[in-house]
């Protein structure tokens, strides 16, 4: 008695004598066996089944083996489905346009049952490699997205807490970095910057002042007016912020440092570190500058009470406190214009750790 196997083979051919003998001699090796009288019966079986291998005849009425083995192999469902052609007639033109319509092998008609079942050992061995080799792509593959994750996971963690590190010693901009993120997303958002660039930006803008590590307590949180070599120095922290993040091959940093560079650089090129203007300004210098300045405003700082969301908003919108309109890309400030409300409410919501 032959050992029951789990490779199951279909068979479609209109005729029954044949898949008789067919099914006989597989069964008597171990072999589950189907039957489809059709091309459209074998479609929905192959889908139904799954086997590891059809038999597939070329001459049938309705849907012929070149039209079934083509559909076969157009649906995903199916299309690694290995397919062997049952013909009467061996002439080079049938087994070119199988091959076409995708055909793994042809045995002739009427079918040898020594041949047939070597062939049929032989392309199952190949399949059961070939899915072997994908199912090791596929368990590769997942681990790859894994080790991935966790170290961006890893990489962002390290960004975050470096932020609030370089914060840490104000209270007030300590919690400053919390909201920029959302405004970013706000203002990406309305300039369709979607995929991975909106999700780099939205990590990297909280790192826009981490240059300011490097400015002296006396001046970073002088309670008043920066004399003018004070806000000499202040200025530093764009240029400091910029080569604590260069030269690393993240695109998060490499973002960051565009982000820490760029933001107090104007519109209407009288911004610093080096007076770029208009479109010559990377885009996070351009976001940075407007929603860094909007934070500012409602918020206490040493040398300032905060501001109500109406003077906040009056004040980039119209100018005044040193701000002018012409500072900021006007696409970006309309957009401010439109979603003034959205940023009241990313404030408001956002207060405290």
């Amino acid at each position: 008695m032959p050992s029951e196997r789990n490779e199951k083979i279909l068979m479609v051919d209109d005729d029954a004598l044949v898949s008789d003998v067919v099914g006989a001699i597989l069964r008597n090796q171990g072999f589950r066996f189907e039957w489809a009288g059709d091309g459209a019966e074998g479609l929905r079986k192959a889908r139904d089944l799954q086997p590891d291998l059809i038999f597939l005849d070329i001459s049938m009425p309705g849907l012929d083996g070149f039209q079934t083995c083509r559909k076969l192999k157009e649906d995903p469902v199916t299309l690694r489905i290995p397919v062997v052609m049952l013909t009467a007639h061996a002439d080079r033109e049938s087994r070119i346009k199988a091959l076409e319509a995708g055909a793994s092998d042809f045995l002739a008609k009427p079918v040898d049952g020594t041949e047939m079942v070597v062939r049929v050992g032989n392309i199952l061995k190949a399949k059961r490699y070939q899915d072997s080799i994908e199912e090791h792509s596929r368990v590769l593959e997942i681990q790859v997205e894994e080790r991935t994750r966790q170290l961006k996971e890893s990489l962002l963690d390290t960004v975050q807490r470096l932020t609030l590190a370089s914060e840490y010693r104000d209270v007030d901009s300590y919690v400053h970095v919390k909201r920029i993120s959302y405004y970013s997303e706000i203002i990406l958002r309305k300039l369709d910057i979607t995929g991975d660039a909106a999700h780099i930006m939205y990590y990297a803008s909280p790192m826009h002042d981490i240059g300011k590590v490097g400015i002296p307590d006396a001046i970073l949180l002088k309670p008043g007016v920066l004399t003018e070599d004070e806000f000499e120095i202040m200025k530093t922290h764009t240029t400091i912020g910029a080569r604590i993040l260069r030269g690393s091959s993240s695109p998060y940093l490499k973002s960051a440092e565009r982000f820490a560079l760029y933001h107090h650089e104007r519109w209407d090129g009288k911004g610093y570190p080096q007076g770029l203007k208009g479109e010559a300004i990377p885009i996070e210098g351009r976001i940075m500058n407007l929603i860094d300045q909007y934070d500012a405003l409602r918020s206490k700082r040493p040398y300032k009470p905060p501001y109500e969301h109406e003077r906040s908003v009056s004040i980039l919108l119209e100018g005044g406190h040193r701000t002018s309109p012409d500072h900021f890309d006007p696409r970006i400030l309309q957009i401010f214009r439109e979603c003034s409300e959205e940023f009241r409410a990313v404030y408001e919501t956002h207060q405290s750790w």
